[in-house]
């Protein structure tokens, strides 16, 4: 299965982190896996070549991981982009979790919340 879990902290999306293979079909075959991919090559690319905010990346092939974080200040254009960004892809990896619920689950962890 494929997590996704958002971050957020002071009402602020910061981030991201994929996890593990969807299971759906063998590799080169799976259409879950793909469009997570998809969705979020393309978030990340727009964050980072698009917008130029060198957002830190990590990616892990043999861990079926990748993550990202938004720098912590940004000018009010990029911080409403990539709040918009951010949000659109998780309400899209969200409906794929209803379609596909056996493959892929979104999380969202407020960093505010207390124990």
């Amino acid at each position: 299965m494929t997590t996704v879990t958002f971050h957020s902290a002071d009402d602020r999306i910061d981030g991201f982190l994929v996890e593990g293979h969807s299971g759906y079909a063998e590799a080169g075959a799976d259409i879950v896996c793909a469009a997570v991919s998809a969705a979020v090559g393309l978030t990340e690319c727009t964050v980072n070549e698009v917008l130029g905010l060198g957002a830190p990346v990590k990616a892990s092939e043999a861990d079926a991981r990748i993550s990202l974080r938004l720098p912590a200040k940004l000018d009010e254009a990029n911080e409403h982009t990539c709040q918009n960004l951010l949000a659109g892809l998780m309400v899209y990896l969200q409906a794929m979790g209803e379609e596909y619920p056996e493959n892929l689950i979104v999380l969202l962890n407020d960093d505010d919340e207390k124990d």
